[in-house]
């Protein structure tokens, strides 16, 4: 049995995993927003993406919860990774704020 102090390393590290997973898909977005892409090619990045994403989480979870599924690991990982999601909704609308008034200062300049 699993002591709470583990219990929320565990949800800790399976966060962590979340935002990594969150921001390395993010990543792959702004490249393709960079770099034109054709479907077929997107569609073969995503899935070497969830493959990878698959083998990544699989590892993390049998390094810190010796393999066992936990509902703490799942739990943690799905609230990393919408924290980082919002994180970067909010980043997204603050620069948006901000660009808008980059764009009046330099009209009244």
């Amino acid at each position: 049995m699993l002591g709470i102090e583990t219990e929320a390393l565990i949800f800790l590290y399976a966060g962590l995993s979340g935002i990594t997973v969150t921001a390395v898909y993010g990543i792959l977005v702004l490249l393709r927003r960079l770099i034109p892409h054709k479907g077929w090619i997107i569609s073969l990045e995503d899935f070497i993406f969830w493959l990878c994403v698959s083998v990544y989480l699989f590892h993390r979870m049998y390094r810190t919860t010796y393999g066992a599924i936990r509902w703490f690991f799942l739990l943690g990982a799905g609230a990393g990774s919408l924290t980082a999601f919002l994180f970067i909704w909010l980043a997204k609308k603050i620069w948006t704020k901000h660009k808008k008034h980059l764009e009046k200062y330099k009209k009244n300049r």
